[in-house]
């Protein structure tokens, strides 16, 4: 009998050793497997390597990066004539050393743009074939660099506002709608193997989400290369509707283009405008700004996951035409939405909380692929 109950452990304690690397093999990206590429937006302190404990959540749970800031146009192209490539040259390391697919973010975009781009000696507007020069030249550098290296790039970044007109940044005031064209031949110049993109927020309001059916439409009939759309998926709990969402997928897909969600994140934080309302005690706009210093309430917690759960499920179903799907930060201490529209807030928007752990959801999606396999 001893011996029979011996055994019984024995024979446990060797299922139980040998389970635990199958669990700790589980990743999201497995579990989703080769429907849509699995993406998180990197900081600079994860892709050097100096916050570990990141590295190795990202090594195992994604299979495609995009940085946060190090490829935007201030951060590489500080002055016409220099370029500081030393932080980007990181990021698409870690990527290569990963074998991850690697997305170029962004080219064109009217925020985070050095002044000397826009002006002469002067710091009178630059004519429009100075512009053009420019846009040139930083795009064919900056592409040229990472020639098959990087799989797409974010050519154009939010260049359309919700009434469907163009936003009247300063390549649109030099260049008119046809800054975008332009910087779309640039970049296919550049590297005629890499997937362009034009990725925008708010892409479920019907003006926008129209003019840029339009516009996609347009490059399109000129012969001009663009192969996919990204739906900057920045949510709250109330806006967008999933059924908005899948409807605005739909008509993206109908350019032909295929869709990503991009910078995916889900606020659970009210919205309020930065600075106190004067009309209320400062604690208590804090404490109406900044409800969950100490943790999200169970059903908070709850509804969050349950949003999250059924968007991401929307997703797999339309699998067929989403071909990325990109969530912007890993863990919620890293998240934007800490310090947008209000500074010092403690928010919840990510996939992984700020112990680097998997949010239920998330578990429940690994759990879930790990069965089907």
């Amino acid at each position: 009998m001893k011996a029979s109950i011996l055994s019984f452990f024995a024979f446990s304690t060797f299922s139980i050793l040998c389970a635990q690397p199958k669990a700790a093999e589980a990743s999201l990206k497995d579990a989703v497997g080769d429907r849509f590429l699995v993406g998180v937006a990197l900081n600079a302190r994860q892709f050097s390597g100096r916050d570990t404990a990141a590295v190795r959540v990202i090594e195992r749970h994604f299979n495609s990066i995009v940085a946060e800031n190090c490829m935007k146009n201030a951060s590489l192209h500080p002055a016409e004539d220099r370029y500081d490539f030393r932080e980007a040259d990181r990021f698409v390391d870690f990527g290569e050393r990963n074998g991850m697919a690697i997305i170029g973010h962004c080219l064109i975009w009217h925020s985070q743009v050095p002044g000397w781009f826009f002006v002469d000696e002067q710091g009178r507007d630059v004519s429009a074939e100075v512009l053009k020069k420019r846009m040139k030249d930083h795009i064919s550098t900056v592409v040229g660099r990472y020639k098959g290296r990087v799989k797409g790039w974010d050519v154009v970044n939010e260049a359309i506002v919700e009434d469907g007109s163009y936003r009247k940044s300063k390549f649109y005031e030099i260049l008119g709608e046809e800054f975008i064209p332009l910087a779309f031949q640039y970049a296919h110049e550049a590297d005629p193997d890499a997937e362009l993109y034009y990725n925008d927020y708010g892409m479920t309001v019907p003006g926008r989400r129209d003019a840029v059916i339009k516009m996609v439409n347009s490059l399109k009939e000129r012969g001009i290369r663009i192969d996919a759309i990204g739906m900057q998926g920045h949510m709250d709990m109330y806006s967008p509707s999933v059924e908005q969402f899948e409807e605005s997928i739909l008509a993206f897909a109908g350019t032909g283009c295929k869709v990503m969600v991009t910078e995916w994140d889900m606020s659970v934080l009210p919205f309020v405008r930065q600075g106190a309302d004067v009309s209320i005690p400062a604690d208590e706009y804090r404490k109406k700004a900044d409800p969950y210093t100490e943790g999200l309430p169970d059903e908070v917690s709850d509804a969050w996951n349950a949003r999250m759960k059924e968007f991401f499920e929307m997703f797999e179903k339309h699998s067929d035409v989403i071909t990325r799907v990109t969530v912007w930060g890993l863990t919620d201490g890293d998240s934007w939405k800490n310090y947008f529209p209000v500074r010092g807030r403690t928010d919840y928007p990510l996939l992984f909380d700020r112990n680097y752990e998997p949010k239920p959801f998330v578990r429940e999606i690994i759990l879930r692929g790990g069965q089907r396999d």
